[in-house]
């Protein structure tokens, strides 16, 4: 009905017609299947973002809107006047699109190994009218970039173990795409490649926000640190879960 969320119960006698009916329905049906209801609506938002979701990449989730919180926090930061940030497996592109919408002065760069998932997020970049402010590169992590060249790294990469990957809940195994979710036998593929690149690209002081397992942190602090990062920080979500890992590229 185009209408805001709020606004329905306004509108409960209001006819909807054949038409949009028979679309509930054939909605209905698909998630009565399995299917996300994200997938079957074709967008979600995230972060006052409005954005094109389907099977190209992960559907954004609210613990993910924390990691952006998190880098907003970090105010050195954003103190300095073109800070390069690094999105690192970007996916729809709903963290680099949040940065961008939030941080305008900042120079904001998406990656992805999927070119499929690349697209999306050029899509949701032009949806959002922030297409000129992301560029958007297809690679394997970070590790392309000059030295010393990056201020912040910020990804949510996979990171559940292999083994787990087909227990999860069917509407997520089933539908969402599994290489965006399996990091490896213990869940840290991704996570240490993007550390190791992170060290060498990141300048002194430099960021690196990672979202990660909840049993993860002893881990992924001891693998930042081996790598030179100080500051180490594990967050957790709403849940009260772990679910960050923030921490700083040591000076010399």
């Amino acid at each position: 009905m185009n209408r805001p969320r709020l606004d329905l119960h306004l509108r409960l006698s209001q006819p909807i017609g054949t038409v949009r009916a028979t679309a509930l329905r054939r909605g209905l049906t698909r998630v009565a299947a399995g299917e996300p209801v994200q997938y079957v609506l074709g967008e979600w938002d995230f972060r006052g973002l409005t954005l094109t979701v389907d099977r190209r990449a992960l559907i954004p989730r609210p613990e993910t809107e924390l990691l952006v919180d998190l880098v907003l926090g970090a105010q050195a930061l954003w103190r300095q006047e073109q800070p390069q940030v690094v999105d690192v497996g970007t996916g729809s592109g709903c963290i680099a699109l949040s940065l961008a919408q939030e941080r305008p002065q900042a120079r904001i760069t998406a990656v992805d190994t999927s070119a499929a998932a690349l697209e999306l997020a050029r899509e949701n970049a032009t949806r959002c009218g922030l297409a000129d402010r992301v560029t958007f590169h297809e690679e394997s992590g970070c590790g392309t970039f000059q030295a010393g060249s990056i201020d912040a790294i910020v990804s949510n990469p996979p990171y559940i173990a292999s083994g787990v990957v087909p227990t999860l809940d069917r509407w997520i195994y089933e539908h969402e795409p599994l290489a965006a979710l399996d990091g490896g036998p213990d869940g840290l593929t991704c996570i240490r490649a993007i550390t190791r690149d992170a060290a060498m690209v990141l300048k002194q002081g430099g960021w690196l926000f990672y979202e990660i397992g909840d049993d993860q942190g002893p881990a992924v602090r001891e693998l930042l640190e081996s790598h030179g990062f100080a500051d180490v920080r594990i967050g957790h979500d709403w849940a009260g879960q772990v679910r960050f890992a923030t921490a700083r590229m040591r000076g010399l």
